[in-house]
């Protein structure tokens, strides 16, 4: 069998990865230790980020097949790519673990909601709350009005029973 046939299903498993996530984060990871990889593995892990490292031959082949040649550049040297189901968690992780290991885990590019994201839309896309709190908000700001309008009601309701209690009570 030749080397292409057997390197075909790998480049097929990284194009559905890409395909299935919401975002992906490149980063370059030289440095870390296998403790500081442990760590981080299990963060991400908890976070539902799927973190990999594949060959930069076969990530670049993945996207070229999807129709995306902008990441050929940031595909030199140590890559680990992250896999995230939305499109904030991956940023946001990757980013923090870019501060914590200073210098052993360097961002550099992403792609998210079908589009090449550059090493400052990465670092924009951390600062930026997920699909769910901004839900959570919106349904939030939703509520209020409703509820302050019940609170009205039951003062009202609150105030009448009160005044009927003491026209009860001054006949009594």
């Amino acid at each position: 069998m030749a080397k292409v046939e057997l390197k075909q299903p790998i480049v097929e498993e990284i194009s559905n990865s890409i395909k299935d996530a919401q975002s992906v984060v490149l980063v370059n990871y030289s440095g870390l230790t296998v403790e500081q990889d442990t760590i981080l593995r299990k963060e991400l892990r908890e976070a539902g980020v799927q973190y990999k490292v594949y060959k930069n031959t076969l990530v670049r082949k993945a996207f070229n097949e999807l129709g995306f040649n902008q990441f050929d550049e940031a595909l030199n040297g140590p890559t680990a790519i992250a896999f995230s189901a939305d499109e904030v968690t991956a940023a946001k992780l990757m980013t923090k673990a870019a501060k914590d290991y200073e210098g052993k885990i360097v961002l550099k590019c992403a792609f998210s909601d079908n589009a090449y994201v550059d090493k400052k839309g990465v670092e924009a896309l951390a600062t930026m709350p997920s699909k769910e709190e901004l839900v959570a908000k919106m349904l939030g700001s939703m509520q209020a009005p409703l509820s302050n309008f019940a609170g009205v009601l039951t003062n009202l309701m609150s105030g009448i029973v009160r005044v009927l209690n003491g026209i009860a009570e001054s006949k009594a």
